[in-house]
């Protein structure tokens, strides 16, 4: 029977998606309710938005870079 070669392992494919998730996380948390002409929201200036959401965002995609150079086992290291 042929064997695939992968470039990525089982653990690649899991760490990509947590990868993806964190960052979706992120972009959840600046999404919100916009300033329109007839009314100011100060909610946009709000520290979730700002700070918090684009830390998030910069960690998923350090995660997913982390997840691409992570070693994939072969069948004689597991």
């Amino acid at each position: 029977m042929k064997q695939n070669n992968f470039a990525f392992g089982k653990i690649n494919y899991i760490l990509l998606t947590v990868g993806i998730a964190i960052i979706l996380a992120g972009f959840c948390l600046m999404s919100g309710d916009a300033t329109t002409e007839q009314a100011f929201n100060p909610d946009i200036f709000s520290d979730t938005r700002i700070k918090l959401a684009p830390m998030v965002s910069l960690f998923g995609f350090v995660f997913i870079i982390v997840a691409i150079l992570w070693p994939a086992k072969t069948k004689g290291q597991e």
